[in-house]
């Protein structure tokens, strides 16, 4: 994984407003008047708010740019380009659904994240139906729609207002995981900095907001790339780190003792563990070559074959089966853990990487997010032969399903239109009244 800055701005060139490009200028209430919501979509307003009458582009004419002129970043293109003819024969053509899975309920403007390195956008988590948690300005920020309020619940910005990481000072935050209670960050200098939600935590330095501030590694490339909590066998909760000196670390939850560790041949962009049991881990990075590894021992389970460039994204299905995972090469590929030899579904990209994948709670779909613009819902229960594509503009900082299931977020970064789109689950109106 190679270090980089967040992308330019959506319109770069653009002669909008002052006031279209200051988000921080207008007070809450005027900030909420700015979103758009189901009822505004439907009227005509664009779901991001974007005035396409001030540009010199009409909505589908920039798409059309944008599809062109968007350049994938690949770390093994000479590979990647030969295969194409393969890939575009092999894979899946699913078809769009004729009704959304998820429809549009609205685009919080006052939710906003950004991004420190464009191959990492887990920075996106929702622990319940209205709780958000996402990294802005290296400040782990929470929302909640209910109350349509934003607040600080982990800051590491350091500089004049800003806070530090107790021991380690300022951390720039590059990924994100909620969950179990707990929020964790990975920073780009190898950081693990946690904080239990309600404010309840041991304390680290003195500073009781921290849970858990330290580097987990001295190398100096050992960007903590990603970070999963899970409960291991014993049901004990862990908190497993990614990190770009080809290591995988498990640290205990309440000590944050290191519990494990186990050293591959490339840097590791992202693990997850196996839902339920925690008993193997998926394991991805700087190789086409996903890794299936026996949590407690670290011995090698299987090997996933297929991708062509680096993959950055992985993603365990509810059955403990199936498995995805998301490559460079703009293909998402389905393994099923009992046949590993060849991946049995195989999804091709609209423009670009895929960056995170997240399955539903129960199992129903799969959502693919690519470095921008695209977000697609695959029908897991369907075979993934349909899908719904959310069509956005801007980078995207992440996506998250809610435990429930019932609502997916996308969070978009942009210096114009930074916010968090939220789509709630249509439901069969007749199984309801049967449900009543």
């Amino acid at each position: 994984m190679r270090r980089a800055s967040q992308e330019d701005a959506l319109f770069p060139d653009s002669d909008l407003e002052e006031d279209d490009v200051e988000l921080e200028a207008f007070s809450d209430d005027e900030g909420l008047r700015r979103d758009t919501t189901a009822a505004q979509l439907a009227d005509g307003k664009d779901i991001q708010g974007i005035p396409w009458e001030l540009t010199q582009y009409s909505r589908e004419g920039y798409r059309a740019v944008r599809n062109k002129q968007y350049s994938n970043h690949y770390n093994l293109e000479e590979a990647v380009t030969a295969a194409q003819p393969r890939i575009d024969e092999e894979a899946l053509k699913p078809q769009p659904s004729s009704t959304p899975f998820f429809d549009f309920y609205r685009n919080w403007r006052q939710a906003r994240s950004s991004i420190v390195h464009f191959q990492l956008r887990n920075l996106l988590w929702a622990t319940a139906a209205h709780d958000l948690y996402l990294v802005h300005e290296n400040k782990v920020q929470h929302w909640n729609s209910i109350t349509q309020r934003s607040s600080t619940v982990l800051d590491v910005s350091g500089g004049v207002t800003g806070a530090v990481a107790p021991g380690i000072g300022q951390v720039q935050l590059c990924t994100l995981c909620a969950r179990e209670g707990l929020i964790a960050g990975g920073g780009f200098g190898g950081e693990l900095v946690v904080a239990r939600l309600g404010g309840e935590g041991r304390g680290s330095g003195g500073d009781r907001r921290f849970a858990c501030s330290m580097r987990v590694t001295t190398s100096d490339d050992g960007i903590t790339n990603a970070l999963e909590i899970y409960r291991a066998p014993g049901g004990q909760v862990r908190v497993l780190c990614s990190n770009n000196d080809e290591m995988v670390r498990a640290f205990d939850a309440t000590t944050f003792q290191l519990v494990s560790q186990h050293r591959m041949p490339w840097a590791v962009n992202c693990t997850v563990a196996q839902p339920g049991s925690g008993q193997l881990l998926l394991i991805v990075g700087d190789d086409p070559t996903a890794q299936i590894y026996d949590a407690a021992s670290g011995r090698s389970v299987a090997q996933l074959k297929g991708h062509l460039d680096y993959s950055f994204a992985a993603a365990w299905h509810p059955d403990g089966h199936v498995v995805a995972t998301g490559n460079q090469d703009k293909t998402t590929r389905l393994w099923d853990l009992r046949y590993p030899a060849a991946s049995f579904a195989l999804l091709k990209a609209h423009i670009g990487a895929i960056r995170s994948l997240r399955f539903s709670p129960d199992g129903q779909f799969l959502a693919a997010a690519e470095p921008a613009d695209y977000v697609t819902i695959y029908d897991a229960a369907a075979g993934y032969q349909r899908c719904q594509t959310i069509d956005l503009f801007g980078e995207l900082a992440g996506i998250t399903f809610s435990l429930e299931g019932d609502r997916l977020y996308a969070a978009i970064s942009d210096v114009r239109y930074s916010s968090v789109l939220q789509f709630d689950r249509r439901r069969d109106r007749r199984l309801w009244q049967e449900l009543l």
